[in-house]
């Protein structure tokens, strides 16, 4: 089933019942009848927005509200690394609305984004956070990035990933160089793959921007002594890189 494909009819009235459980006054019948029937010709991204658009009509025009409500419908959180690609995929327009509105009360967002990025990804929503408040939200996720939950480390990386797919390209690594080197450094010896990757990702990435930034931050840690996750690490970042 392709992506786009998840989101049906059937998924609009069980996420409407979830979201009528979290907020008495969320209007079921306005959104269930807006978007019925209505989703087959559309695209994932359109998918996504349609539905949230239909959210924004049938809650509260409060989006502290909101979040505090979304907080108590997230479930339990993912017993195993890769489960946000399986188990996660209902909780997506929530993280779409967090990533259209998440400015309007960023560090309640960027709280909320913890919790659900250990049932989903929040990668894409803490971009808009990270450009409007680069500095605080970078110095977060290096804490993120030392979180005892496998998903928070992940997302202090990948979030801040130059090219991430599906999203614009985001230089806040670039323009805060110093953090950001500081978030991989702190994974650079990540025992689970799944982290290991997003930071070899994010090391590609920057080598196709600058990649003397990303030779500076190899070196740095070539300097600590090596392991087999940090091999893993500069390897996959490099695997773009013609050797000499």
């Amino acid at each position: 089933m392709k992506h786009k494909d998840y989101y049906n009819d059937d998924y609009i009235f069980e996420l409407s019942r979830k979201l009528h459980s979290v907020m008495p006054d969320f209007d079921e019948k306005k959104f269930s009848g807006s978007l019925v029937g209505r989703l087959d010709d559309k695209e994932l991204f359109a998918r996504l927005d349609f539905i949230v658009d239909a959210m924004q009509k049938s809650m509260a025009d409060d989006y502290t509200k909101n979040i505090e409500a979304f907080f108590n419908m997230l479930g339990p959180e993912l017993e195993k690394p890769e489960g946000m690609f399986n188990l996660g995929w209902w909780l997506w327009p929530v993280g779409r609305y967090v990533e259209h509105h998440g400015n309007e009360n960023w560090r309640l967002s960027l709280s909320f984004l913890k919790e659900l990025t250990k049932r989903f990804t929040g990668e894409f929503a803490v971009r808009p956070l990270l450009r409007e408040h680069p500095k605080e939200v970078m110095d977060e996720l290096i804490g993120w990035s030392l979180d005892e939950n496998v998903h928070v480390r992940r997302l202090a990386s990948e979030g801040v990933r130059i090219r991430l797919p599906w999203s614009k390209k985001l230089f806040v690594a670039l323009e805060e160089f110093e953090r950001y080197t500081a978030i991989l450094t702190n994974l650079k010896d990540a025992p689970e793959k799944f982290v290991q990757k997003s930071v070899g990702n994010n090391l590609n990435d920057l080598y196709k921007e600058a990649p003397e930034k990303a030779d500076l931050i190899i070196s740095q840690w070539e300097k600590t002594g090596q392991s087999k996750a940090q091999d893993w690490i500069m390897k996959h970042g490099r695997r773009n890189q013609k050797q000499t």
